[in-house]
């Protein structure tokens, strides 16, 4: 079937998302930009609030001084394209699920064009910091980064391999209700 094909295509395309960490210097075309950011403003929130604006970076001495700010996001220093996430502050528990939506549909989008993104996130000293380097308002969340670009495959492949990739199903999936080994079954 046709639509069994595609389905699986689709499937595998999602499966295929990987962060990428690591970037050949080569810039990130606008198209790619605009088809990114039109994808993130079309993401769904809560209440359709859309709590979020986008601070798109180029220059590498910000990206080099996004990178050095408090938190695990070393990998913008490298990136040709970093994008923080601005959210509006108001109601923090629907924000940070719709951040989480907006940062993946932000990173397949990047993907469907054939470039990698790797995500990131500033500690509170480090989101402060980044505030001040961007000009953000105090009253604006910063936590995420996403850092964009073609991946370096030989520096990728030469990084250590940490076991499995996933963890199979059946230590993830329960049926009907929660069931684990720790816990008594009542």
């Amino acid at each position: 079937m046709a639509d069994e094909q595609t389905a699986r295509e689709r499937i595998a395309f999602l499966r295929g998302l990987r962060a990428v960490r690591e970037f050949r210097p080569n810039p990130v075309p606008q198209k790619v930009i605009d088809d990114v950011l039109e994808v993130a403003r079309w993401t769904g929130s809560a209440v359709n609030r859309q709590p979020w604006e986008f601070v798109v970076i180029r220059d590498r001495d910000t990206l080099r001084a996004l990178a050095a700010a408090d938190g695990f996001v070393g990998h913008m220093a490298d990136a040709p394209l970093g994008i923080i996430l601005v959210m509006a502050g108001d109601h923090a528990a629907q924000e940070s699920f719709d951040e989480g939506r907006l940062s993946e549909r932000i990173m397949l989008a990047a993907a469907a064009h054939g470039v990698g993104a790797g995500i990131g996130w500033f500690k509170p000293a480090g989101a402060e910091t980044v505030k001040s380097i961007l000009g953000i308002p105090r009253h604006r969340t910063v936590r995420t980064a996403i850092a964009l670009g073609y991946a370096d495959e030989g520096a990728r492949g030469a990084r250590p391999k940490r076991g499995q990739a996933r963890k199979p199903l059946a230590e993830l999936v329960h049926a009907e209700r929660y069931a684990s080994a720790d816990l008594p079954v009542a």
